[in-house]
């Protein structure tokens, strides 16, 4: 993240922390939390979610986001849709009301509006600050745009993962994937097991970063069976991450929680914001290593 944006983004991990709180403090549902907190991201124009995410080849928005209940293994997810101001709220209704897992474009949208989810304009998802960044982006010499997934370029694909009073635990990942990418590509947030996994069994993960190494290594499901064997969090976090990167030379983050309380967060990009609100207070950062 810039200089510029770091403040932004305390500000938005903050913002959703309360709202997913609001609800576990209430008794609600993990499943709940993860969504009341993403849709604040999406919401947030600092993040590559929903209004104000990175636009495509074509100047658009596309967007995909996935929820998972760790109680059940039901899982909702949306890819390449065009017209959803919070496309979590559709993931969550496949989630609760399909007995399917996905849906992509025009059946997406088809889907939210049958269950009385509005449909807006995709002009509505795209900002200023976000058209100057693709016409500079697509100014350059070919051999410059391929630093397109260097480290230090933002990605800012933003995810949660909850437990509640219940003992059962949540994840969701939400995304408009990489900047100038090709109309109509997946990315990892939105794929079971690579974006993001939950349960019970187990742990509740969410990543971000470069997704094309992450689908191929099926990381949130790589970290969290590592916690099922019977490591912490906090090690399955690193050890994820680390096997990104040597494996396929990689990066992003993580973030994992299990159904005993324990965390574990961690990145090899030159920062990642992060948040965590327990009985016991709140923590947030925006540089860990």
């Amino acid at each position: 993240m810039p200089d510029d944006m770091v403040e932004a983004h305390r500000n938005g991990i903050h913002n959703a922390m309360a709202a997913g709180w609001h609800v576990l403090s209430r008794g609600g549902s993990a499943l709940d939390a993860v969504e009341e907190s993403i849709v604040v991201l999406e919401d947030d124009e600092t993040f590559d979610a929903g209004r104000g995410s990175f636009l495509n080849r074509d100047g658009k928005v596309q967007l995909d986001a996935f929820i998972m209940d760790g109680a059940t293994l039901r899982g909702g997810g949306v890819g390449c849709v065009e017209r959803l101001r919070n496309p979590v709220r559709t993931a969550r209704k496949i989630l609760s009301e399909s007995p399917h897992v996905y849906f992509v474009g025009e059946g997406a949208e088809r889907f939210a509006a049958e269950h009385k989810v509005p449909l807006i304009d995709n002009r509505e998802l795209v900002i200023p600050r976000e058209v100057e960044r693709l016409r500079d982006f697509q100014a350059r010499p070919a051999d410059e745009q391929a630093d397109l997934f260097a480290p230090a370029i933002s990605h800012d694909t933003v995810g949660a993962v909850a437990l509640d009073c219940n003992g059962n635990i949540a994840a969701s990942t939400s995304t408009g994937g990489t900047l100038n990418k090709a109309p109509g590509r997946l990315g990892d947030s939105s794929l079971i097991g690579c974006g993001c996994y939950a349960d019970n069994q187990s742990a509740a993960a969410s990543t971000t970063g470069w997704g094309e190494p992450i689908m191929k290594l099926v990381l949130a499901k790589w970290a969290v069976d590592r916690v099922a064997a019977g490591n912490l969090p906090e090690w399955a976090a690193k050890e994820a991450i680390n096997y990104l990167k040597q494996r396929l030379n990689g990066h992003g983050g993580i973030i994992i929680l299990d159904t005993q309380g324990r965390v574990g967060i961690a990145h090899n990009t030159p920062r990642m914001a992060w948040g965590l609100r327990t009985t016991d207070g709140e923590e947030a950062g925006t540089e860990r290593r």
